[in-house]
Formats: structure tokens, sequence, C-alpha cells
């Protein structure tokens, strides 16, 4: 059997869509070539590229008045072309910070920008919507909807009123449905839920291309991007051509919504356990418990050690937490199985038993 890889990013992707990749490998659609050897402007190419944006738009409901965009750099790129696309040199903006990759956005923006901070908290809650304090000149507002390395999620979508809103949804995009239309710029790494890592996706409002600052770098400027449809140079082909391959997994697969459910449901058997359990424990705030990233410990570093050994060696790779936090780390993105959360819950039950 093969093995859970509970990894955090890259992330383990669907088997089916891996078999998929391993049987067009050497000749891809017919075309006598690899996805990676023929030209990212020929006809076959250009195809998948439409047909991966149109599945974007149809799995998210992206309207008309947002462009889709396949870009590179991930989205730590994306901390400082957010700025440089979308405001004048002086201009101010507000950030959420809700732990490490919003302090990651909020340093990169500063660079640029006038930095607010709306709101801050400690890293095992998000802050309340009462809790932003919003400044209505503002350029914009960004926040990190799901924090990788914390576990903390917002359960809502901040109400920014007038001011347009951004948000980094690298560890949760496609995990549930969305309301695009709430947002001014949505951007997310592939390499948790859309495929490997190397391509990021993009959904920015048309009203807002074209104010890219003159020093913007051509091949980060989202306006020609869009208009190149996202072909102004070579892209990441092999990744682009995996994602557009999760996309239709995805949809063959009953959409977002079930993926919300699955997703919903893996959450649930995980936290439950640790709910329950005497020995591993979340120390985030229930209402802030992220459904992808799941962190836990047992407030020993040398347990923690010994769990994460054990664990590999029964098929379930990859818990150790980010160095920040330490502990573990159960990441349970769409291609997760619900039998590979049975395993661990199952498994930890066993660990803490023994060790009782």
């Amino acid at each position: 059997m093969r093995p859970y890889n509970f990894s955090a990013g890259p992330a383990m992707l669907p088997v089916e869509v891996l078999e998929q990749v391993r049987e067009e490998l050497i000749d891809w659609n017919r075309s006598g070539a690899s996805v990676m050897e023929v030209s990212h402007r020929g006809a076959e190419f250009m195809r998948l590229a439409a047909q991966a944006e149109q599945d974007v738009r149809e799995l998210l409901g992206v309207g008309a008045d947002y462009e889709v965009l396949f870009m590179q750099g991930g989205a730590s790129a994306q901390f400082a072309l957010v700025p440089l696309n979308l405001t004048a040199p002086g201009s101010r903006v507000d950030y959420i910070d809700s732990g490490y990759w919003s302090k990651k956005a909020i340093a990169e923006a500063r660079r640029y920008l006038d930095v607010r901070i709306a709101a801050a908290t400690d890293g095992t809650r998000v802050p309340a919507q009462d809790e932003i304090d919003l400044d209505r000149r503002a350029s914009y507002v960004h926040y990190t909807p799901n924090e990788t390395i914390g576990g903390v999620e917002f359960p809502y979508v901040p109400a920014t009123g007038s001011v347009p809103l951004v948000a980094d949804f690298s560890s949760s995009i496609l995990s549930r449905p969305l309301d695009v239309s709430r947002f001014a710029l949505i951007y997310a790494g592939a390499q948790k839920n859309l495929g490997p890592a190397g391509l990021t996706l993009v959904i920015v409002k048309k009203a807002l291309l074209g104010r890219a600052r003159p020093e913007t770098p051509s091949v980060f400027d989202y306006r020609r991007i869009a208009e190149e449809r996202s072909l102004l140079n070579t892209p990441p082909t092999f990744a682009w051509y995996v994602a557009a391959r999760v996309l239709q997994w995805l949809k063959k697969h009953g959409g977002l919504e079930a993926m919300a459910q699955r997703n919903e449901a893996k959450a649930g058997a995980l936290y439950a356990a640790l709910d329950a359990s005497a020995l591993f424990k979340s120390h985030v705030a229930p209402a802030s418990r992220s459904c992808m990233n799941v962190v836990f410990s047992t407030g020993s570093a040398e347990i923690d050690a010994a769990f994460i050994e054990a664990a590999a060696a029964q098929g379930l790779m990859h818990l150790k937490g980010h160095r920040a936090v330490g502990g573990m780390r159960a990441s349970l993105y769409n291609a997760m199985p619900l039998e590979g959360v049975h395993a661990l819950v199952e498994f930890m039950r066993e660990f803490e038993r023994v060790r009782a």
C-alpha cells in the first residue's frame, strides 16, 4: 500500500492523476512527445491552457470581470507583485497579521508601501470581524485565510466595505466553494491542492489591471500576462499540465461541494481524536481550527520526535511540524483520503496506549 503523505507542500497528488501522468509521460495526447517537450505556443498546449482556465472559472464560479492567470514565482513572489501591480509608491494598505505567512507578506509589502496592521493575534486564533480596525482610505486589505504553519483558518471572509480585499489562498484554494466576487485579487501557490510546485494561480479583477509601477518586471505585470493568456514567456509547462489534470479530477469527483464535505469529515475526525486524547493536544482555538493543516503536539519534543519516527515506520509520512512551531502537522488537502486520517487516528490511539 502507498504511504499516506501528510506533507504541507509540496503535497500529495491524487493517485488517479499520477497514474494518468505516468501513462501520458512519454506520448502526450498522441503528439509523439512528452508534454515537457512541446512548445508552450503550440496548438496542443494552448488548448490545455485554455481548458485549465475554463475549469478554474467553472469550479470557483469566476465571473467574466476577472482574469485568471497562471504565473511563476510561488505565492511568496506575490507578496511583492501585489503592491507593485496595484498601488502607487507611498500608498497606504491594511494587512491582517494572523501568523507566519501573513507576517512574511507584511515584511515584503513594507518595501513598497505604508503598511498598517489592521488586526493581529497570538497565532492560536484569527481575529473576529469586530477586532479588525480598517482604514477606509487604504488601497487594499490583505489577509491569509489559512495559515499553513500555525494551523489557524478564518471561518469567514472579512467584510472590508469599498476597500478591495486581497487574499493568499495557497493552502485552501479549491478545498471548498468560494465567493470570488468578494475579492479584488486571490493568489495561491499550486503545491497544496492544485498541482506541483512551480505554478501560481492569480485571479484578479480586470478593473485593477494597468496599474503596475514602471519598475515592475514585464513578466510580472498582470495586464501584460492577461493579454498573453499567461504565455508571455515560457511557463512551467509540466506543472501547468498536472494542474490541468487535477482540475479535471476535481470536476470528475463532485467539484468543490464534494471536496468540502470530504475535507470537513477528515478534519472533524482528527480534531475529535485530539480533543479526546490525554497525550496529543491542539493549541488552536476551536473556532479558528484549520481544515487543511492540523497542528498538534504532546508538549514534549522528545515524545513528539518518537511519535513522528514511529508514524513514518507505519507509512504515515511527513508529520513533522514546521521548525517555527515544532510538534506535528497533518495536512489534509483534497488528495488525502479519509482512510489516511483514520489510519493516523488509530496509530495515535495505539501510541498513546503504549505510553500510558
